[in-house]
């Protein structure tokens, strides 16, 4: 078989229905909207990704007989209470915690650079005067940059005040009209798709839940591994307690990667308060229980129902969405990768199924 008449094929198998092309134009150009157009529709994306976050509560609400607007209000106020609270007492705590950290660099750095001088007097024939030299260089030249782009940071951000004030009162605003009129909105949505969309249905049906599911889920793991991590470090009485747990809360959007990422700032600044005592190793210890009990424990339960997608591709998925979108690139990247998943096995089935069906319905006829 020539390579033309296996392309010609694979298009029969996946183009030759009409649906099928109106369903990749329409991800071709959702993707596009997103890469061009996010900086300048980011608060409206930001806003869907918080409405679908908080649409299960209103859900699970009127399931029990609240009324839609009632539950959209209760749940739309505990959402306010949340950001409150956050901007008035955890972002400060952080904030604090930052610029002590940021403060007390050069006395770690001091402590570290003695570290090993005693390091070289004991093992002389491991570590070389001229090794340490180059250690001690290379740490100094990686703390001017960070210091460099903290100072770039925090000029750019003065600019983004603005930016800030607008974020802060226009996604809350969009939040509330995306629950309350969510029929609505969809309503409109679907008048602008195809009257026959079958396939579109049905991939949207095999991934709607999966995706629902991890996304909540994701973020309710954030919430139950920074706090345990935050009373843990806390009770072993180590420094900048918010910002670690802050730090590995976050560690788990990148499975695997994360967790690694997440253990060196801990032991660093463990090591630093506690030196190579007992108390270093009870919290690196603790630490290791909570990722551990994360991973085999808490993901099981959170994430059960969730589309078993190989490690390879979910660290590809994270590398190549991370770097297209950022943040919220690495956050998407597993929905992501079950979306495309999806498509691969439900385009196909779905073609086939819906021709088997015409072909029942067209002898029904006869």
């Amino acid at each position: 078989m020539t390579l033309r008449a296996v392309f010609k094929s694979w298009v029969d198998h996946y183009f030759s229905d009409e649906e099928a092309v109106i369903l990749l134009v329409v991800l071709v150009l959702g993707f596009a909207v997103v890469i061009w157009l996010g900086r300048m529709l980011a608060p409206f994306f930001t806003a869907l990704v918080i409405a679908f976050l908080l649409q299960g509560a209103v859900s699970w609400l009127e399931r029990r007989g609240v009324p839609h607007l009632l539950a959209v209000i209760l749940v739309f106020l505990g959402f306010l209470g949340m950001l409150m609270a956050m901007a008035f007492i955890l972002l400060p705590l952080i904030w604090n915690q930052l610029v002590g950290l940021v403060q007390e660099t050069p006395r770690m750095f001091a402590s570290g650079q003695q570290l090993l001088d005693d390091l070289q007097e004991r093992y002389p024939n491991l570590v070389t005067p001229d090794q340490i030299q180059d250690w001690i260089g290379v740490a100094g030249r990686e703390m001017t940059q960070f210091g460099q782009r903290a100072l770039t940071l925090s000029l750019a951000s003065l600019g983004n005040v603005l930016a800030l004030i607008i974020y802060l009162i226009l996604v809350p605003i969009l939040v509330f009209f995306m629950l309350k009129d969510r029929d609505t909105l969809v309503a409109f949505t679907l008048s602008l798709m195809p009257q026959r969309r079958t396939l579109m249905t049905r991939i949207w049906q095999e991934m709607d839940d999966q995706i629902a599911n991890y996304v909540r889920g994701k973020f309710i793991e954030i919430i139950i591994v920074g706090t345990v991590a935050f009373l843990t470090f806390a009770y072993f009485g180590l420094p900048y307690s918010a910002l670690l747990a802050v730090l590995v809360g976050f560690s788990v959007l990148v499975p695997y990667i994360g967790a690694a990422v997440a253990t060196l700032p801990v032991a660093a600044v463990a090591g630093f308060h506690f030196g190579m005592t007992d108390q270093f190793l009870y919290v690196v210890l603790a630490y290791g229980v909570i990722q551990a009990l994360d991973g085999n424990v808490l993901s099981p339960i959170l994430f059960s129902e969730a589309v078993n997608i190989h490690p390879v591709s979910i660290i590809v998925a994270v590398l190549f969405f991370g770097g297209i979108w950022g943040f919220w690139g690495v956050f998407f990247a597993i929905p992501l990768a079950t979306l495309l998943k999806a498509l691969v096995y439900a385009w196909p089935r779905g073609i086939q199924r819906r021709k088997e069906n015409e072909a029942v319905e067209a002898l029904s006829e006869e």
